[in-house]
């Protein structure tokens, strides 16, 4: 285990701890010896934890304290890379950007043996697949979505017929070839699903729907049996 690891394994500890907590015992639940802990503790303390105790009283971490370079263990850091991966070869050129923002803002706070382990990360995004069209709306909608906005869109059904609908968006999926939108349709009265491939125009608008995003997220959920993920 990297110092950087124990550090976070400490912190992690203490932050378990309601109340004053003995060297030993946690000497004793990280695996390591007295004298390493009272160093690593003093580390942290001059990094601005407020660690309060002393040898023979116990410790306790004071509440509001966020270390940020030691915020994810190396395999939370692996899941990170992956998933901005992911990001950056199968979704649009807003969003692989942005995944690609938020990467760097996680490096510059790494310390160094991390922010290597993150680059070097093994773990990798195989080609993505063809995807269909309306990728130039998902930015849109997924503004749409955060501001809880009505959109007008004009959509091609399976059979190739046309429609003008004002929909209330909540939910993007995101599939290998196709990008799936939930929402609430006011011409069907009912929440419904939208290929965006199959959106021949949109326009967002400034009037914001009657619902909340997550209630209808929720309503969804109840109607498809789909669980809420972690």
């Amino acid at each position: 285990m990297s110092r950087a690891e124990r550090l976070l394994e400490l912190m992690q500890s203490l932050r378990r701890h309601r109340r004053p907590v003995s060297g030993q015992a946690l000497a004793a639940e990280l695996g390591i010896s007295l004298r390493t802990l009272y160093r690593d503790i003093a580390s942290l303390q001059a990094q601005g934890a407020r660690i309060e105790g002393e040898p023979g009283l116990g410790y306790v971490l004071q509440p509001g304290f966020l270390l940020p370079p030691l915020m994810f263990s190396a395999g939370e850091l692996e899941a990170l890379m992956l998933g901005a991966r992911w990001v950056m070869k199968r979704t649009d050129t807003e969003l692989a950007r942005d995944a690609q923002n938020a990467l760097a803002k996680v490096s510059a706070v790494l310390p160094a043996d991390l922010r290597q382990s993150l680059h070097d990360s093994t773990l990798l995004v195989g080609p993505a697949a063809t995807l269909a069209d309306g990728q130039d709306y998902l930015p849109l909608l997924r503004q749409a979505i955060r501001k809880e906005r009505k959109v007008s869109i004009r959509y091609r059904d399976q059979q190739g017929r046309d429609s003008d609908r004002v929909i209330w968006p909540f939910a993007l999926g995101y599939f290998e070839r196709v990008r799936m939108l939930a929402a609430w349709c006011e011409r069907r009265q009912a929440l419904r699903h939208f290929r965006v491939d199959r959106i021949t125009a949109l326009t967002p608008g400034e009037e914001r729907y009657p619902a909340r995003r997550l209630a209808l997220l929720k309503q969804w959920r109840e109607e498809t049996g789909i669980p809420a993920t972690p």
